[in-house]
């Protein structure tokens, strides 16, 4: 990994009015490379739309595009035009009629989409198959680039510790985590920050503000922090950009301000023997008000 910028852009959409919304991507990404010096740029969850759809999935499905399509090659173009990675979350049509991936494509300066994660964990009322619109996806990848090594998940998943040490495992030294989250301020930065700790990887949580289809409204504060979980920028509720520069060796000292050496990494220090069965089905000891079936 390399020292480079990285720019949380979380901004307010008009539900639906998708040629609005890429349009107004663009100014901000541009404000974020000329006012900030990106080097990577990250907007929140479902920036063409808005995340509840507010429409049946069959009708929703329509309204949508494979990648690339008409809703990712603008992004793509302004990627090219600045030189700047830009991770771009949007819905995407899937192969068969009906099936609505929640996703991210990360766009390289090149213009060329590099990968494209398709949300796992897509929120209980979100998934298809408990009456919401969404298939979820079932592989998350690290994409190796000329800044670091990235990951992508996608708002709820920050809930799974298990995602993101998947990610750590496979390499990441970056982990985006676009969102439009409905849950407490706590919530939100708390998973951050363990998700961050718990890898020792850089987490880049990027929330929408703003209201959706459905009269949703996002709180944004949008955040940067590092691996020995020091919060670097921290967006308000408003629509604004905030940035922050990443250091390639950030686990020297144990914590901030300090010369005091860290000698431990969570990764390697983890005892293999102790989690024999984790991947097995089931629930927890206490009930939900209610479950959604699927």
């Amino acid at each position: 990994m390399k020292e480079f910028v990285v720019a949380c852009v979380q901004i307010a959409i008009k539900p639906f009015d998708i040629e609005y919304n890429i349009e107004k991507t663009l100014k901000w990404l541009k404000m974020a490379v000329e006012e900030h010096s990106a080097d990577l740029v990250v907007f929140p969850e479902s920036i063409t739309t808005g995340f509840t759809p507010g429409m049946p999935a069959s009708d929703f499905y329509k309204t949508l595009d494979v990648f690339p399509g008409f809703t990712t090659r603008p992004i793509m173009d302004a990627a090219k035009e600045y030189g700047v990675y830009v991770a771009y979350p949007t819905y995407e049509k899937g192969e068969k009629e009906n099936i609505i991936y929640n996703s991210v494509a990360l766009i390289s300066p090149r213009g060329e989409i590099v990968g494209t994660y398709r949300k796992t964990h897509p929120f209980p009322t979100e998934r298809l198959e408990g009456g919401g619109w969404t298939t979820p996806g079932y592989s998350a990848e690290v994409y190796d680039t000329e800044l670091g090594k990235i990951g992508m998940i996608l708002c709820y998943d920050g809930d799974f510790p298990e995602l993101s040490r998947v990610l750590a495992l496979k390499g990441a030294e970056v982990i985006i985590r676009p969102s439009a989250l409905l849950r407490s301020y706590d919530i939100w930065n708390m998973t951050n920050h363990a998700r961050a700790y718990d890898n020792h990887v850089y987490f880049i949580a990027v929330n929408a503000v703003g209201p959706d289809a459905a009269n949703n409204y996002y709180f944004g504060n949008s955040m940067v922090i590092n691996p020995i979980a020091q919060k670097l920028a921290q967006a308000r509720g408003v629509e604004e950009i905030v940035s922050a520069k990443l250091d390639p060796d950030p686990m020297k000292y144990v914590t901030y301000g300090t010369k005091a050496p860290q000698i431990f990494d969570h990764i390697q220090d983890r005892n293999l023997e102790s989690y024999k069965g984790i991947l097995t089905a089931g629930k927890s000891a206490f009930e939900p008000s209610k479950r959604i079936p699927y």
